[in-house]
């Protein structure tokens, strides 16, 4: 079901004061590519189905990590790819939180702040899966970043996905201790943790007053765990949650009031249960909290590591997959069109582009050109 509401619309509504809202230029270029998502402005294309053979007007997405309306589409892509990288093991979900301190740091220098929370995290579980007591094998990891709260405050918090084990030096799976019922000591994790993380921060070069070291050094840091996930497909389904999830996205928008400029969107609140409330805001503070999440130009939030990284993929991981599963996790069928290319008129037919136009639109008599680009093609 489409959404009543976007993203999009409020910054349409907050147009002339982007700039002013935006942190940096690249924050204004990327609020104004959401905006344009699938208008005029953005060109499109006509086509026609193959089925019931109706016409239909299509504008271009802007294709923007941080836009609601493109990211369903290259969830369901990233899901495929990883279903066939997938381990017949049982897999951890770990969640690393950055204290409140550091968020002002992560806004004007966003590329230190979060890839010290990459590095950080792979170092701290990388140094207990080496230790023989704790596990004494080769892991991996695939990390999401998330910088936001349901309110869409910023909350920088890394979200892990890990394997039950590990490559042994000899070639061997090596499945976790603790009978499976936890990873590694999570209080352990969080003391690693913090101190790997400020090391980093304080190499990076950034200047941070030691008072702030002072405080967050003296807090304790969150570490998140969960339960290991029941098979490995659930883990893929439940990390498709997160890979390209955004701030907020269109469907929590519950309402748009053009004229008090007022914004209602519902959010769930964990403090009680994760019970679900509504918020109101006015168009130009969501539009601001909006633009606290938009990473860095070229910074990626989605990582692989150890013998789940890109190096392992081609080779090793085939032969680690061979090791632990007599036949297929998963057995491909034929798939039925995307939504992205059915018809949503008939639901049956594919969309077949017959005609291009740029933002200018369609030319005046691009029905007539149609019927002679039909005429060509007809045998």
């Amino acid at each position: 079901m489409l959404p009543k509401h976007k993203v999009a619309d409020i910054l349409q509504i907050e147009q002339a004061n982007l700039k002013c809202l935006s942190l940096t230029s690249w924050h204004y270029r990327t609020l104004q590519a959401i905006r344009r998502c699938r208008t005029a402005a953005m060109g499109g294309h006509i086509d026609q189905c193959d089925c019931c053979q109706k016409l239909h007007i299509s504008y271009n997405s802007c294709r923007n990590r941080h836009c609601p309306t493109c990211q369903g589409h290259k969830r369901e892509q990233w899901i495929e790819a990883r279903e066939s990288e997938l381990l017949n093991v049982p897999y951890f979900h770990l969640v690393f939180t950055l204290p409140s301190e550091f968020n002002n740091f992560a806004l004007s220098h966003g590329k230190i702040v979060y890839g010290c929370l990459f590095k950080a995290a792979w170092q701290t579980l990388q140094q207990f899966a080496d230790n023989p007591t704790h596990l004494g094998a080769k892991m991996g990891m695939i990390a999401v970043l998330h910088t936001w709260g349901q309110n869409m405050c910023l909350h920088p918090h890394l979200h892990c996905i890990v394997p039950g084990g590990g490559l042994s030096k000899n070639g061997l799976w090596k499945r976790a201790k603790n009978k499976g019922k936890y990873l590694f000591n999570i209080k352990s994790v969080s003391l690693v943790f913090r101190a790997k993380y400020i090391a980093l921060l304080r190499k990076s070069g950034l200047d941070i007053a030691q008072k702030i070291y002072h405080a967050v050094f003296t807090k304790k840091w969150v570490i998140y765990a969960k339960r290991p996930f029941v098979s490995p497909k659930h883990v893929i389904e439940y990390l498709g949650r997160y890979t390209h999830k955004i701030a907020i996205s269109n469907h929590r928008i519950l309402e748009i009031d053009k004229q008090k400029k007022e914004v209602v969107f519902s959010a769930k609140d964990y403090r009680h249960g994760g019970k679900k409330v509504m918020q109101t805001l006015s168009t130009q503070e969501f539009v601001r909290r909006f633009g606290l999440h938009i990473l860095p130009k070229g910074f990626t939030r989605i990582r692989h590591y150890g013998i789940l990284s890109s190096s392992w993929k081609k080779e090793k991981l085939p032969r680690l997959q061979a090791t632990l599963v007599n036949k297929p996790l998963f057995e491909t069928t034929a798939k039925e069109p995307t939504l992205h290319h059915r018809c949503p008129t008939c639901k049956k037919g594919r969309l077949i582009t017959l005609m291009i136009f740029d933002g200018r639109g369609p030319p005046q008599n691009w029905q007539q050109l149609l019927k002679n680009v039909k005429r060509t093609i007809t045998p």
